[in-house]
């Protein structure tokens, strides 16, 4: 991790001299298309993939990336969308959870905060946490003394279910104080 965060250093500190313009683009835009195709990606993230060649400038790149635009290649919007519906449905976590794995993404507050309510409207956070809950109880069975529901607490809170919910959804123990 070192030894890259180095090399971007010496690229970005190294003159870029561009001989042929429309090569350049050329390749810029090559190498973009490439990289949509390996795996959609946000605006930024392929911005600073396509830095990483010293063929090609900030103009170009720019150039490049509207262009993908106008194509409908690139849409952060929807990437944000599609990547909070797909984690949702891969393993089911909370809204705090999903804020924080999108914000990883380089993607805007507004872009994030949109996706998270749009991804949460398709599918509720109550019917994921009954998901999460159903499939502890499967593997662990369920808790019966006072430090096997703390255990579990903590797994639904990491996950990034809001501790009211989880209260809300929690199997009561015998001896233990109602949750309904």
């Amino acid at each position: 991790m070192l030894m890259w965060r180095k090399r971007l250093e010496l690229d970005q500190d190294r003159k870029r001299f561009i001989k042929d313009a429309e090569r350049s683009r050329q390749q810029t835009m090559n190498r973009a298309v490439k990289l949509l195709a390996a795996k959609p990606r946000p605006i930024e993230e392929l911005r600073e993939r396509l830095l990483e060649k010293n063929w090609t400038d900030e103009a170009i790149v720019a150039s490049v990336i509207e262009k993908l635009k106008e194509y409908g290649y690139l849409d952060d919007e929807k990437y944000a969308g599609d990547l909070a519906l797909s984690k949702l449905r891969q393993k089911p976590q909370g809204r705090r959870r999903l804020k924080q794995s999108l914000s990883q993404k380089k993607l805007s507050r507004e872009n994030v905060e949109t996706a998270v309510e749009a991804a949460f409207e398709q599918i509720p956070e109550s019917g994921l946490i009954d998901t999460a809950i159903e499939k502890w109880i499967r593997l662990k069975g369920e808790p019966t003394a006072r430090e096997d529901l703390k255990r579990f607490y903590q797994h639904l809170m990491r996950r990034g279910f809001d501790y009211d919910l989880i209260r809300s959804r929690m199997p009561v123990i015998k001896g233990g104080r109602d949750n309904d």
